[in-house]
């Protein structure tokens, strides 16, 4: 029982920090932006976070004999979720090699993963939840007849567990052609090198037709996405490059870049550089960077 009323608190604030989320980006992006990790209207990491907060909170005013200050309270909103976030951040990137947030040109950030402004708005935050927020969800999560949240419970989980497995294969595939781009630009870009290190002048030659080689297989890769690969790949925020391959193509960024050529319409629209060239060459910025890695092995 206790345990049904938790996940139906869980997916409660993971909803309320999907609204959060959603709003503040769709106000800054100017356009709508479906925020959270997953396909459904819910971010897992707010959920999570308020859920261990709440609990915390029990803890501390139990020992406490009493409310807890709002220092207090501030304190354990703020530290919780820069551990949360960070662990969170650490986690997706080393798993699927991409960044779902990042705070690199904010103030006092630690590895782009959280910062100091961000933090303390989620303290402030943490703070109106538990005083005001909390309070009311937990009274009329109260009320409900225990059957009723057991059933409530079993299919939300029901439908939570479709949810993210959905997104993981969606998420899996996607991140194999990626790995598949990487690979193939590095096994040909070190094949060239071997092959011309005697004669560095033939590199640039061999390494534009590896160029050309990868952008058509990414421009492939973007044909083939599906729907549900297309809305993830529009959340994340950047890629990292690939563990494991010598020359990185940064093949996830041009495939961000790719996918913006089957509505023309909509990339002249939001895009910064309308001028960009939809022919598939702005992958061979992110080529380039390793071509001139291949060059200087080869010198």
């Amino acid at each position: 029982m206790i345990i049904a009323r938790q996940f139906i608190l869980f997916i409660v604030y993971s909803f309320l920090g999907w609204v959060w989320e959603t709003i503040y980006c769709t106000i800054q992006e100017k356009q709508f932006q479906n925020r959270g990790f997953l396909f459904g209207p819910v971010c897992p990491i707010y959920g999570v976070s308020v859920t261990i907060v709440q609990i915390l909170i029990s803890v501390s005013v139990r020992g406490a004999g009493g409310p807890l200050p709002v220092w207090q309270m501030f304190l354990i909103c703020a530290a919780g979720s820069a551990v949360i976030e960070y662990g969170t951040s650490w986690y997706l990137e080393k798993r699927f090699h991409a960044r779902w947030w990042d705070y690199s040109a904010l103030p006092l950030n630690i590895n782009g993963r959280i910062c100091f402004p961000v933090t303390v708005c989620f303290g402030l935050g943490g703070v109106v939840i538990g005083r005001y927020i909390l309070p009311a969800i937990l009274s009329v999560e109260a009320k409900m007849h225990p059957l009723a949240a057991e059933a409530a419970a079993l299919a939300l989980m029901g439908v939570f567990a479709a949810d993210f497995a959905l997104t993981e294969a969606s998420l899996n595939a996607l991140i194999q052609h990626i790995e598949d781009a990487e690979r193939t630009f590095s096994e040909k870009a070190e094949a060239a090198r071997q092959k011309v290190a005697a004669t560095p002048a033939q590199l640039e030659t061999m390494l534009k037709t590896v160029q050309e080689e990868t952008n058509t297989k990414i421009r492939n890769a973007a044909a083939s996405l599906t729907y549900r690969e297309r809305m993830i790949i529009k959340k994340i925020k950047r890629f990292s490059p690939v563990r494991g391959v010598r020359y990185p193509a940064m093949a996830g960024e041009a495939l961000k870049k790719m996918i913006r050529q089957v509505r023309p319409d909509t990339r002249k629209k939001y895009s910064r550089n309308p001028e960009e060239p939809a022919d598939g060459r702005q992958t061979d910025a992110a080529a380039d960077m390793a071509s001139e890695q291949c060059e200087k092995d080869a010198v």
